[in-house]
């Protein structure tokens, strides 16, 4: 019969050789991760305290803070944030109720062919990004577009003249916003799912209509999942405008997001240092408000594993 010690030895290799085969199963991801995200990133916060030329890269000098503080001087750079960051406050909310209000839809037992039309709902998430927005701008184009033509203009309302055209640029974001929210709508559904139906049974035998239901027990008993969509939202929203705005990049000051100014720091003035500074300021925001919804989470989010 084996000893204690000999089994304890046997167990330790055979744990360290699983551990060896996962980090080797792992490493394609890995090293790519290392390679492509975080070599680039610690890279950018190193160029953000410098004054690189994009062109010139020998001609690199060290600035210190002189491109955050310059930030602060820099109007079209508060400008573009305040409105980036009050389009995320209309986009954020809005894919969030309507993914509960679709969820809710497709998960109704009077809805037929379910299968089929969650599959229509979820379809155009999976579509690429940047081909999204060549089918928006196509949707739009003034003398090809089929939105203003069928939907926009029997109704009497006026023209929405492409992603570049100044304020039109915001609707369409707005608008565009809701084609992807087919994973959203799969976390809520997911959710709704996990309710036990003994406890709308005992709601429906205390006299509760489906309002009620639904707005005194589904959304309080799914709110985990709309915290996880809420932080999926804002990581998507708040870096996703570049796609839809490239068109505003050559027009001066006119920008509609912070990405797209961004953009046209570094490709167009050719100034990466002070480019690394705007991302670095902009992701130090977004952490800020991501750290504050989990702050706040124990407020409003039922957490059934923390209940005494």
């Amino acid at each position: 019969m084996q000893s204690t010690s000999a089994i304890d030895d046997k167990s330790s290799i055979e744990t360290k050789y699983k551990r060896l085969i996962g980090l080797i199963l792992i490493s394609p991801w890995l090293i790519g991760f290392i390679i492509f995200k975080l070599v680039p990133i610690l890279s950018s916060l190193v160029f953000s305290f410098t004054n690189f030329p994009l062109l010139t890269p020998e001609e690199t000098q060290y600035t210190g803070l002189n491109n955050y503080l310059f930030i602060f001087r820099d109007v079209t750079a508060g400008r573009v944030l305040v409105e980036t960051l009050k389009l995320a406050a209309i986009i954020i909310p809005l894919q969030t109720f309507s993914a509960i209000f679709i969820a809710a839809l497709l998960n109704s037992k009077d809805l037929l062919v379910k299968d089929t039309v969650r599959a229509l709902f979820f379809l155009p998430s999976i579509i690429p990004g940047f081909a999204a927005a060549l089918m928006w701008r196509g949707f739009v184009n003034p003398s090809t577009g089929w939105l203003n033509r069928v939907l926009l203009d029997p109704i009497g309302m006026p023209w929405l003249n492409y992603f570049s055209s100044g304020r039109a640029s915001e609707p369409l974001f707005i608008l565009s916003s809701l084609w992807t929210l087919g994973p959203s709508i799969l976390i809520m559904m997911g959710s709704m799912q996990g309710i036990h139906p003994e406890i709308y049974e005992a709601a429906r035998i205390d006299g509760a209509n489906r309002l009620v239901r639904f707005f005194k027990m589904t959304i309080p008993l799914i709110t985990p999942a709309i915290f996880f969509s809420l932080i999926l939202n804002l990581t998507a929203v708040l870096g996703g405008t570049i796609l839809l705005d490239r068109g505003n990049s050559f027009r001066g000051a006119d920008f509609s997001s912070y990405d797209g100014y961004v953009r046209y720091v570094l490709f167009d003035t050719l100034q990466m240092g002070y480019a690394a500074s705007l991302a670095w300021v902009f992701f130090i925001i977004v952490i800020i408000i991501v750290l504050i919804l989990f702050g706040t989470s124990n407020r409003w989010v039922y957490f059934p594993d923390r209940e005494n």
